[in-house]
This record gives structure tokens, sequence and C-alpha cells, in this order.
């Protein structure tokens, strides 16, 4: 734990994380991590190295098979539909979870759900469509926009209900320069707010500099976690990560804003 860390609440405690599947597979071998209220985590990993599994499990999507995982103290079980309103996913295929017809009817849906009244929604419309650049396409059927464009109205949506820790899986996957530096603005912008970032992503050249802390994923074990400098540092070829230094003068320079 670094020193930011250790002054900052836990607001995820995983403690011995294990899922095995039928055939015997073990996916996740052990995990155990704190994360922390207003931090930027970086998890990064090859494809398989369970990156997106430790995210359902986070989110409570997927069960795992034993160990702990509690949020704000609480088990994350005892939350229910509670939680929608804590903590915001962002699919690596952001258009699957767009279904309104028009991008204002598509951010409306989550805090409608969540039981806000009308003039809240409203509001929060309004306050999440101007901050993330969202207006001039209200209208617009999310299924037309752009990759960035699409993953923008993502992380509206959860924004829009009131999510305060945001996790996206492979966010600049199939996203060219400027969808990249799209959602590379909104990360920085959600970064200085305090918000929490938890982003899982190999492409480590992109987002390496918004990073509080890096943690390495492999065979369902974190292999290391820290500073980001010292944790490449440390990188080994077997854990299939790709040490983005060698185009860059530091760990602080790997961004493509």
């Amino acid at each position: 734990m670094n020193d930011a860390s250790s002054q900052r609440k836990v607001l995820f405690s995983v403690q011995g994380l294990v899922k095995k599947f039928p055939n015997g597979h073990e996916a996740a071998a052990g995990i155990g991590i704190d994360i922390y209220e207003g931090e930027s985590l970086l998890i990064a990993g090859s494809n398989g190295s369970g990156k997106t599994l430790f995210m359902r499990m986070l989110t409570g999507l997927t069960q795992p098979s034993s160990g702990t995982i509690l949020f704000q103290g609480k088990p994350l079980s005892q939350w229910g539909s509670l939680l929608r309103g804590h903590i915001g996913l962002v699919f690596q295929d952001a258009e699957a979870q767009l279904i309104g017809e028009t991008v204002e009817e598509d951010l409306a849906l989550g805090p409608e759900n969540l039981g806000l009244d009308k003039r809240e929604v409203e509001k929060r419309l309004q306050d999440i469509m101007e901050r993330l650049d969202l207006k001039e396409k209200k209208d617009q059927s999310p299924r037309r926009l752009s990759g960035g464009e699409k993953r923008r109205t993502a992380i509206a949506g959860v924004l829009a209900m009131g999510c305060h820790t945001i996790i996206m899986d492979e966010p600049f996957a199939n996203l060219d320069w400027p969808g990249v530096v799209q959602v590379l603005k909104i990360m920085q912008d959600l970064k200085s707010q305090g918000t929490t970032l938890i982003t899982l992503t190999h492409e480590l050249e992109k987002v390496l500099a918004l990073a509080d802390r890096l943690v390495i994923l492999d065979r369902g074990r974190i292999q290391d976690s820290g500073n980001p400098e010292e944790v490449l540092d440390r990188i080994k070829p077997e854990w299939g990560v790709r040490d983005p230094r060698h185009s860059y003068k530091s760990a602080a320079d790997c961004t493509w804003l």
C-alpha cells in the first residue's frame, strides 16, 4: 500500500477470492486486494488472465466459489439492487448496454429504474449531457453514434444513476484515435473529481499516466501491485503484459491525451 492509499477509506475489501468452474478450471485463485475511495486503479493482464471475471465478481454479476467481497464494509450480497446506484459498469462492448431509442431516453432508464422522480431525472440528465458533451446527440439513436460516442454514452448512463465508482472493461477496444482521446478526457475529468476508477486493460500505453496504482493479474492471481513505475520495473515476461516505457520516457508519459 502506498502513502496516498493509506490516507483513503477502503471501498472494496477482497479476500481469498476463488472461482472454479465445473470442468475444474480455477479462473480466480485466491485474489486479495483493497481498493480505495477516489483511487484510479489500473488492472492489467493478457486475454484470459481473469480481468473480466474479476470485474463481474466485484459487481455481483458472477458469484465466487469462495472468498469474500466487502463494499463499504458490508458484504456485496447484502447490497442487492442498491448496488446499482453505487457501482457503474462499462462493458467492453458499450453498445450492448445502450437500449434506449435515443441518447436521452437511454440515459433516463437507469435513474428511472432507481425510482427517482421526474424532476430529479431531468436535472441529472441535463448535468450529465453537459459534462460529457452529449446535448447535441440527445435525440439521436445510440446505435448511430461513433465508437467513442457510444462509450461516452455508456459512461454517462452510469453517472446518471449517481455512481461514484466506475469499472471499465477494456475501454479502448475497437476505438480509433479520436475515440480513445474522448474516453481518456472523461476518465481524466472523473479522476480529478474524486471518482473511483477501476480500469481493466492490456493497453497500458494509452492510460497508465492516469493510474495511481497498477495491478498485474495473470492466471487468476495478482502477481504484483503498487506504484506503476515500480511494478513495471519488476514485470516478468510470463505475465503477458508489455512494458510500454520502451516507447515513452516514463509511466507518467503513457497516455494518448
